[in-house]
């Protein structure tokens, strides 16, 4: 692995070389072309550059003038942000890739680093958004109420710490950013091709100055109902399963080595327990998800002069969803099967990693479940902020304080009816099936109702409140001559809190405590309705199949008692709070060495505490287990000092060459320090929180060229290395022995020992490094005719060294890096008519360790997406877009593409908007 990163840092350096040769030998006229604004000799016309492409050159002016490595997406006028969805815009970004759930973009990625390396802030308030990580959902956030969004890929010491991917600054609009009155308002029709629904969506933003004052006010309220079909879950699951049983299991153990040695020609070691594997749930699932956004922005500004600001900023909004899954699935590794036949074993393609995949099997008893969930997530987020920017003779002063905060509230439901019969689960090209064996006691899993009995209503509920206090202080004094042309120096205070609540209780009955439904009451005792009927739309799309099920309205009413909720329990409340000062001295120098150099050097130093607390469990004297009368608490603390240092050369009046250099960190997610327990009954395993973890350290560089344009263009290529260490992972710390599993029912399953996971900062380090692309080129630098039509594309090429995380010794990238991504956008925009035509891929990465054994990977995605609009007059606009028109799928595999894990269609979504402006 050393040799290929080698030669992939002797790659990369050439192509930067080239493309720097590249750029300094553009022809004279494309460097020379005149800016997109002077007149069309041939049409004898004023060319007046707004829209797409006016957002382009504002980006492209706010890249040049930053210090550091950084690209922007802005808003041209007020309540115009250049996509309707931020998450997807973010994506257009170089470097930057979305991840999706269903088809619906929610977390940001910079540079292919998992979304919690990434730090995200809101008019320069850390973000709150209910998560419990670091992340944040971007999917809560109305774009309408955006102004600009820049991606910081290298910091300075007067940064907030917390990215070493990255970090994302957006700015909410203020009045002053358009004086005078502006009325603005949207209204919009939206389609999805699977769900066949047509959703709304309105804003409205009212804002006007009145001599040193302003005033904003905007309003963006959408709904959204998105389907998903998903043939998913399948796994790996170790043949351990059933060789590991003793006692009265034994019988399952003796079976399974049996039919290894008869029908696959396997004789069983112990040292094969992980590495013969076969398929464990199979399902076949429809998500359908209900979403209700409401975005509010208000800010009033106290501008006198261009050397002074006050202003104060409100962006508060909720967004609530509803989601119903109707799965259909196979268990092959219930407690009470084993293997029966083995029809194909596949001894050959997992070779290199010893691993025997049982692709083809009848089971003697799989577990066969019909589930009707429903998850109702409420999400509340505010912030309160208020900023003074006051530049007086050389001095600079700009104090900012406020308030984020989120809560979250999770309501979810599993109506469960389980069936035991003997089946048969294998392979698809796509995914995984289970369809009646041979045995004359199998059932068609899809249509045996009279066979389902009723196990539970299972259900849960969770919140989660998250706080954010800041308050920060810069003054800066700017020199009239010499080199040192101005120091920098700053503090701030941060204050963060998170708390989860969580319960869970099972209903078996007509009243709590009863069990009168349990192994009485059959799936076909409710009424039965074929899942598109109960969910609409078109059907199943993952697989020619057709079911019926119990619809979640007639499961909550019918199920749930009177006035029930689900209590909280102290065993999972949880709460942390880190308090964070933060100082920070940094200067700019300017000086020529045979061109003009800028360099801005500096460090920042930060004190972090951490109280953590949570009940914890203690052996009663009657021997009975129970939890502490009162939250035990634990106090951490650790400090950092990160220089940093970014200089750019302005090599000629359009080429810069750029480098920087930085120590960054990403601290725990506030979820993982906290003291916890949960409980993964059918794994045998506890997962606990960790008070004790440490940052995430990075030290990283990077070089790049930029070769600005005439007309709004660059062509721009850099080259960055990263050194990540003290990664979060999960790691097994201990056991508990004897723990008593038992039945829904009341009886015993079996006494097991269960292991115990920790997220631990991992040893050692792993380097991420790579390539990032960038181009915007507007045709009419090349000829008049082309005026109006460009291209915005880039691409990031990554390498890292493997890790392991498994702990079968396979080695992977990290989890969640991409090696690959590329956007491209073609566009038109001249004169009343832009047109965009969008691709963006993004390569295949490992989603997650499977068991900490097996990897699994999510596909190379790619999808693309068509906007159009048409400037009626002056105060209209109509707008089209289209998103996944071409219905990309999602899919993932174990291992290797043969083993499928997911196939998921989540289709298109087509909109037509009105914009009137006034």
């Amino acid at each position: 692995m050393q040799n290929e990163f080698s030669r992939f840092k002797r790659v990369t350096h050439l192509l930067v070389g080239v493309a720097i040769a590249a750029l300094t030998t553009l022809p004279a006229a494309a460097q020379t072309a005149p800016s997109v604004g002077t007149s069309d000799n041939e049409a004898g016309e004023e060319i007046v550059v707004s829209g797409y492409r006016r957002s382009l050159e504002e980006a492209i002016d706010i890249k040049r003038n930053t210090t550091g490595f950084s690209d922007s997406i802005v808003a041209t006028d007020i309540a115009d942000f250049p996509e309707q969805n931020l998450s997807e815009a973010l994506q257009r970004v170089p470097g930057v890739t979305i991840e999706r759930e269903r088809g619906l973009g929610t977390r940001v990625n910079v540079r292919g680093l998992p979304s919690e390396f990434t730090f995200v802030s809101i008019n320069k308030l850390a973000t709150a958004s209910g998560s419990g990580g670091r992340d944040v959902e971007f999917d809560i956030f109305a774009s309408e109420l955006i102004q600009s969004v820049t991606v910081q890929k290298s910091p300075t010491a007067a940064d907030e710490e917390g990215g070493i991917a990255g970090s994302v600054s957006i700015r909410t609009a203020r009045p002053f950013d358009n004086p005078g009155l502006r009325l603005v308002g949207s209204v919009e029709g939206a389609y999805n091709s699977i769900s066949e629904q047509i959703d709304p969506n309105f804003s409205f933003l009212a804002s006007n100055t009145f001599g040193d004052f302003g005033v904003l006010v905007s309003v963006a309220k959408q709904q959204r109902t998105n389907r998903t079909d998903s043939n998913s879950g399948i796994n790996f699951r170790p043949i351990a399963r059933w060789t590991d049983r003793t006692g009265s299991g034994a019988v399952y153990r003796d079976q399974a080595i049996a039919v290894l040695q008869r029908d696959a020609g396997v004789t069983f070691t112990n040292a094969d327990k992980n590495k013969i594997v076969f398929l464990d749930k199979v399902g076949d699932r429809v998500y359908q998800n209900d979403q209700d956004r409401l975005g509010i922005s208000g800010s009033i500004q106290y501008k006198p002069s261009e050397s002074f600001s006050l202003s104060f900023d409100a962006f508060v909004g909720s967004l609530d969803t509803v989601e119903d899954e109707y799965d259909a699935a196979g268990y092959s590794a219930s407690s009470n099967s084993t293997l029966e036949t083995i029809h194909e074993a596949d001894k050959t393609t997992l070779a290199d990693a010893g691993i025997i995949v049982l692709r083809d099997v009848s089971y003697t008893n799989t577990q066969h479940e019909f589930l009707s969930k429903e998850y109702i997530t409420e999400t509340d987020y505010r912030q309160f902020g208020g900023e003074m920017n006051w530049e007086t003779g050389n001095w600079k002063i700009n104090a900012l304080g406020g308030y984020s905060g989120a809560k979250r509230s999770l309501d979810y439901a599993n109506l469960k009816h389980v069936a035991y019969a003997p089946s048969r689960t294998r392979y698809t090209e796509t995914g995984g099936e289970t369809i009646p064996s041979a045995n004359p006691r199998t059932i068609d899993m899809y249509n045996a109702p009279s066979a389902y009995l009723f196990e539970a209503y299972e259900t849960t509920r969770e919140q989660i409140d998250d706080d954010k206090y800041a308050a920060q202080l810069d003054v800066s004094y700017a020199f009239t001559s010499s080199i040192l042309k101005r120091v920098n120096v700053g503090g701030r205070y941060t204050n963060k809190s998170n708390q989860r609540q969580y319960g869970e209780e099972r209903i078996q009955g007509p009243t709590r405590g009863s069990t009168a439904y349990v192994n009485v009451r059959k799936l076909g005792d409710s009424p039965l309705t074929n899942v598109i009927e109960i969910v609409g739309g078109k059907d199943y799309q993952a697989r020619d199949l057709s079911w019926s099920q119990i619809s979640n309205e007639y499961a909550r009413d019918f199920f749930r008692p009177d006035g029930f909720v689900t209590p909280f329990a102290d065993a999972n409340y949880a709460k942390v709070k880190e308090e964070t000062i933060a100082g920070y001295a940094m200067a700019d120098f300017e000086f020529e060495v045979a061109v003009p150099v800028f360099v801005n050097v500096g460090g920042r130093y930060l004190r972090t505490t951490i109280h953590s607390e949570g009940f914890h469990q203690v052996q009663n004297p009657n021997g009975s287990t129970g939890l502490t009368p009162a939250p035990i608490s634990s106090e951490g603390s650790y400090e950092k000092f990160l220089p940093s240092l970014n200089a750019h050369a302005e090599l000629t009046d359009s080429l810069v060459l750029r480098a920087a250099a930085s120590q960054t960190l990403i601290r725990p997610a506030l979820t993982d320090l906290a003291y916890k327990r949960t409980a993964s009954i059918g794994n045998f395993r506890y997962t606990d929180g960790n008070p004790g973890l440490k940052p995430t350290y990075a030290d990283q560089w990077e070089i790049g060229v930029e070769k600005y344009l005439g007309g709004g263009g660059i062509l721009a290529a850099s080259y960055f290395w990263k050194k990540i260490k003290g990664v979060v992972q999960s790691r097994l710390t201990g056991e508990v022995p004897n723990v008593t599993v038992y039945n829904a029912n009341g009886t015993v399953n079996g006494v097991y020992d269960f292991d115990v996971y920790q997220p631990v900062n991992a040893e050692g380090s792993y380097k991420v490094s790579g390539v990032e692309l960038n181009a915007v080129i507007p045709f009419g630098m090349f000829a008049d005719w082309a005026e109006g039509f460009g291209v915005n594309a880039n691409a990031t090429f990554l390498d890292s060294s493997l890790t392991g995380q498994s702990d079968l010794g396979i080695p992977t990238s990290p989890i969640g890096l991409a090696d690959n991504t590329y956007n491209a956008t073609l566009f038109y925009d001249r004169g009343p008519l832009s047109l965009r035509v969008s691709y963006n891929r993004k390569g295949a990465y490992v989603e997650r360790i499977e068991r900490n054994m097996y990897p699994v990977y999510r596909d190379a995605y790619g999808q693309f997406d068509v906007a159009a609009s048409y400037q009626v007059n002056r105060n209209f606009r109509v707008e089209l877009q289209g998103i996944n028109v071409g219905n990309a799928k999602t899919t993932g595999y174990t291992m290797d593409p043969s083993f499928p894990t997911t196939y998921e269609l989540s289709g298109s979504r087509i909109s037509l908007g009105v914009r009137a402006q006034f």
